[in-house]
Parts: structure tokens; C-alpha cells; sequence
């Protein structure tokens, strides 16, 4: 990777730490257990606060409950800088530690923040980056006004601000490899999609869709990484499951966002089960995801790109 500094074996160590604490020195994250919600809100302020950000909570009130959304930013930049979120949520649905739904987003999000702060001197006239882990996600907050990203996205809406795209990163950490083993919703499933489950998707709506252009232009110079676009009418509405994840929160409110996935249960067998453990995952393939993502935020300051660019 030219000019910019990444060291894959040293971006693997980190992930896999990452996982490691949110999914066994954690473990599970969600409504019923409250403390170890907590612990990884935390441990999110932490790491961001360790790199030299200034990191803040987001607060607001859940059934009588605070709770927090965590939010650092990198390279504020000048007003007329591309302004970006990226965002995962941190919370599990119940019965699980939530390895890949969604530590590995959370995961990605923290390793991004370190290598972006590593690139810091070259990406100085670049973009400014928001990075949010959203604290409620999953049932029975989820299709809620108490989702996390709802919270912010509403409050963007209100105090007018600009915001030129929004990367949700909702499970990234699992891959298959025997041909069948990756399904799709109707009808992409009449679709000439491929049968394997080694691809990133990247996920928008119509009005993203220079924007979906943008991110695909610079993961296609990650060979490591395939990736795969799709950009969707009526907000999904038409494939209710391309909105299951916080992106749909930014849809709603007029903005521009995409979903990063490895399309979670179409590929995943271990969805909200007991078994999505770390040991599951394939941390080779979230490193790559993290420097396609630095690719982007690297490459023209991560502008979009052609409208008319198809979906592959």
C-alpha cells in the first residue's frame, strides 16, 4: 500500500484482542446484562482516548436506564472536507457473546480508529471521520426510536449537520468457502451472485449510490478482499432484510449510508446463537476489510465517485 503504513500481521494481533475482550473477558452485551454492557462501552471510550482522541458519550435514557453511544473524532478537517461516520453497535441480542453480530464490527471500528491515527500526517488534508459504536441495537430495542444510531441520526437531522456518507459495519467476520454455502434474499437469489462466502458487501439505497461507487473504486484496488455492491429502491423497504442494521436509521433520515456485511445469516449459520464465538471468525479477512477502509479515506479523500458505476 503505497505511502500509507499497514501492517497486516500487527492489524490481525489487534482485532483478534479486540474480539478476545469483548467476546470472552466480556461476553455477552446485551439488555439483560447490563454491567457487561457497560464494560464494553468503556472499553470503546478507552481505546479511543489511548490513541489521543478525545472521545465523548452520547447519553440518553432507555426504560429508566443511561446509555451511551461512544463518539471520537479524526480529522475534524475545514468545513468544505468530506464528512463521514462510521459506526457499529456494541450491544448483543440476548444468549450469545455476539462474535460476529457484532464484535467483529465493533472490532473493525477500533482497528480503523488505530491505523487512520498511525496515517494521520498523510491524511491530514483528508477527509473528517466520526466513529461511532452505537449502544443499542438488537432486540427488543431494534425497529425502536432507542436504537443508538436512531439517537444520532436524529439529532444530525436536527442541528442541520453535513454528512456525505455513513459506513455501518454489521457483521464483517465471517466467511465460507464451500459453493452453496452463501444465500441471498429474493430476488437476488435469481441473481447471478456468487455461491461462496468470501466477499464483502457493500449495501445502499438509490441516493447512496455515488457514494456505494466511491467505496467500491477503492476496495477494488484490495485484491485480498472482493467485494460485491448493491444499491436498493424505497430505502429497502422492497428487502426488509437489507434493513436490519443502523445505516436504515441514516435512510430514514435523508442521509446517504451503506452497510458493510458479510451478509450475516446468509451466510452465517451461527446468527444469534450461542455458537458465534470468536473461533468462528476470520480475522485475516477484517484485516483486509480495515485496509480497504483506509484505502478509501486515503484515496481522493474519499470522494464519491460516477453515479452510473454498476452493481456487481
Amino acid at each position: 500500500m503505497a505511502d500509507l503504513q499497514f501492517e497486516k500481521k500487527d492489524s490481525m494481533e489487534r482485532i483478534e484482542a479486540h474480539l478476545r475482550l469483548l467476546t470472552e473477558e466480556i461476553g455477552e452485551r446485551s439488555v439483560r446484562t447490563w454491567d457487561q454492557h457497560a464494560r464494553a462501552r468503556d472499553a470503546v471510550y478507552e481505546h479511543f482516548e489511548h490513541l489521543g482522541l478525545q472521545p465523548i458519550f452520547e447519553t440518553y435514557d432507555y426504560e429508566g436506564r443511561s446509555v451511551s453511544n461512544v463518539i471520537a473524532e479524526i480529522n475534524p478537517g475545514t468545513n468544505s472536507s468530506p464528512r463521514y461516520i462510521v459506526g457499529a453497535h456494541y450491544d448483543t441480542v440476548a444468549g450469545t457473546v455476539g462474535a460476529d453480530d457484532n464484535a467483529s464490527g465493533v472490532a473493525v471500528l477500533l482497528e480503523l480508529a488505530t491505523v487512520l491515527q498511525q496515517n494521520r500526517a498523510l491524511l491530514q488534508n483528508g477527509p473528517s471521520i466520526r466513529l461511532v459504536a452505537f449502544a443499542l441495537e438488537e432486540p427488543p430495542v431494534f425497529l425502536t426510536r432507542f436504537m443508538g444510531s436512531k439517537v444520532h441520526a436524529r439529532t444530525m437531522k436536527a442541528n442541520q449537520e453535513r454528512l456525505d456518507g455513513m459506513i455501518c459495519l454489521e457483521m464483517v467476520g465471517y466467511t465460507c468457502h464451500q459453493k452453496g454455502c452463501q444465500s441471498y434474499p429474493f430476488p437476488l437469489n435469481l441473481m447471478d451472485y456468487p455461491e461462496t462466502g468470501d466477499f464483502i458487501g457493500i449495501v445502499g439505497n438509490l441516493s447512496s449510490r455515488r457514494f456505494v461507487a466511491a467505496l467500491m473504486d477503492a476496495f477494488d484496488k484490495n485484491p485480498a478482499l472482493p467485494a460485491i455492491s448493491l444499491n436498493v429502491p424505497f430505502n429497502g423497504w422492497l428487502t426488509p432484510a437489507i434493513r436490519l442494521s443502523d445505516h436504515a436509521s441514516f435512510w430514514d433520515q435523508g442521509f446517504k449510508a451503506v452497510m458493510i456485511t458479510d451478509t450475516a445469516f446468509y451466510r452465517n449459520p451461527h446468527y444469534h446463537l450461542p455458537s458465534d464465538t470468536m473461533e468462528t471468525l476470520d480475522i485475516d479477512f477484517m484485516a483486509e476489510l480495515v485496509r480497504s477502509l483506509l484505502l478509501f479515506f486515503n484515496d481522493g479523500n474519499g470522494k464519491e465517485g460516477p453515479a452510473n458505476r454498476s452493481s456487481s
